[in-house]
């Protein structure tokens, strides 16, 4: 299981919120809460999406290390 840092879990929350705003879109026909909380397309809701897609880039990069680190220490051991 990843383990994760307090910025991990920044980046867990941030694309858990950028889910469930995607989800709305979905659901409620393109209600967009970040919009109808900041201003649609403000400087403050620009800077929501943006750090919401580095969450996601942050966490998948995070994932596939640890995949690799844990395919790494499963390959050592079992050739011990």
């Amino acid at each position: 299981m990843l383990k994760l840092n307090v910025i991990g879990w920044i980046a867990l929350v941030l694309v858990i919120i950028g889910a469930l705003n995607w989800g709305l879109v979905g659901i409620f026909n393109g209600f967009d809460l970040v919009e109808n909380i900041f201003g649609e397309m403000s400087a403050f809701s620009r800077i929501i999406y943006i750090l919401v897609g580095l969450a996601a880039i942050y966490l998948v990069i995070s994932g596939v290390m640890a995949t690799k680190s844990a395919k790494h220490v499963m390959h050592r051991t079992s050739a011990a």
